[in-house]
């Protein structure tokens, strides 16, 4: 029987090693189900097995296959950055790339001014969704119908004018 480690370290990640390697794939960030799917079948891994019977070696080829993907035959359309701005290619970016490509991403819209740019920049939701109830946040605090200020008992209470008699 094959000694199940407790923690494996995989691209950077720590994974639970007594759960599945189909799931666990998903916790790299890059990584979603259908490209985990992929990954376990190019790599010959049965996804019911547990992340704590992989082997060394094998663990160093996930990470190249994570890396690399085109390396590995992985189909170009489960890639996560088709058809690169700068490049032209179709990427997979995984681990902290991830989110530098979101952020200049986000930079360029920015600065060229397109609407989804400029709803960034105002700090308003960005793909269609509704703001009369929702994201209603001013620094920090929410904000919506705002409430009388109760008097205070020192003050003399204010007497309501009379109400004019209707005439008959």
């Amino acid at each position: 029987m094959a000694r199940i480690e407790n923690l494996i370290r995989i691209a950077n990640t720590d994974m639970d090693g007594s759960k599945g390697i189909y799931i666990s794939l998903t916790k790299i960030k890059g990584v979603g189900f259908m490209f985990a799917n992929a990954l376990c079948k190019v790599l010959g891994i049965s996804k019911s097995s547990k992340v704590g019977e992989i082997s060394e070696p094998m663990i160093a080829r996930i990470e190249d296959a994570v890396g690399n993907p085109e390396k590995f035959g992985i189909p170009s359309w489960l890639f996560n950055r088709r058809n690169d701005p700068e490049t032209g290619r179709d990427l997979h970016v995984s681990l902290t790339n991830v989110i530098v490509s979101r952020d200049e991403d986000i930079k360029i819209m920015k600065k060229i001014k397109c609407y989804k740019g400029v709803r960034h920049l105002w700090g308003l939701p960005v793909r269609g969704q509704r703001t009369k109830s929702n994201f209603r946040k001013n620094k920090g605090k929410a904000t919506g119908v705002k409430k009388k200020k109760e008097v205070s008992s020192a003050a003399p209470p204010v007497k309501a004018a009379p109400k004019k008699e209707e005439a008959k």
